[in-house]
């Protein structure tokens, strides 16, 4: 199963220079939730914002950088693919297994006629950003789930929790 997990603003926008542009401990603590010990696929550059390494988690990077290729060459949590080709074609063979695309806007624009399942984070404000979700073709989905949250004394904005499943 192919599954999306983002989160977006009010305006569809995911990041700024290569970071999230807001700071939402609910939605980091709903990300760990859903992907721990799930295979997750990212670009370079989202792998690059992480602090390191993310806990009880397989990272899968697609990234024409031989550097980051060499340095994780011999890291059993880490698989570095320099090819879209190459990484769908290793991605064909983890039948059964949850296979979580993390971002960017260009991976997600790879896998977005494949994905079965999508994990959205609503954010109720407009940031300012410089990246921005590809168009789903969300009546391709149903919503099966909505959790909406208020701002509160952690989490600055609103947000919703949604979750789209693909029709069969």
């Amino acid at each position: 199963m192919i599954r999306f997990i983002w989160a977006e603003d009010e305006v569809g926008k995911i990041g700024y220079q290569g970071r999230l542009p807001w700071h939402l401990p609910a939605d980091l603590k709903h990300f760990k939730e859903l992907t721990s010990n799930h295979i997750i696929v990212m670009g370079r550059k989202t792998f690059d914002s992480f602090p390191g390494l993310l806990p009880k988690r397989k990272h899968i990077i697609l990234s024409t950088n031989p550097i980051l290729q060499r340095k994780y060459q011999d890291n059993s949590r880490v698989k570095v693919f320099s090819q879209i080709e190459q990484l769908k074609n290793w991605l064909k063979d983890r039948t059964g297994e949850t296979i979580d695309i993390i971002g960017g806007a260009e991976v997600f624009k790879e896998f977005k006629n494949e994905v079965d399942v999508l994990e959205k984070t609503k954010i109720h404000h407009i940031f300012k950003c410089d990246t921005e979700m590809p168009e789903l073709k969300y009546e391709d989905f149903e919503l099966v789930s909505s959790e909406s949250h208020q701002a509160d004394s952690e989490n600055k904005f609103a947000y919703d929790f949604l979750k789209y499943k693909r029709n069969s």
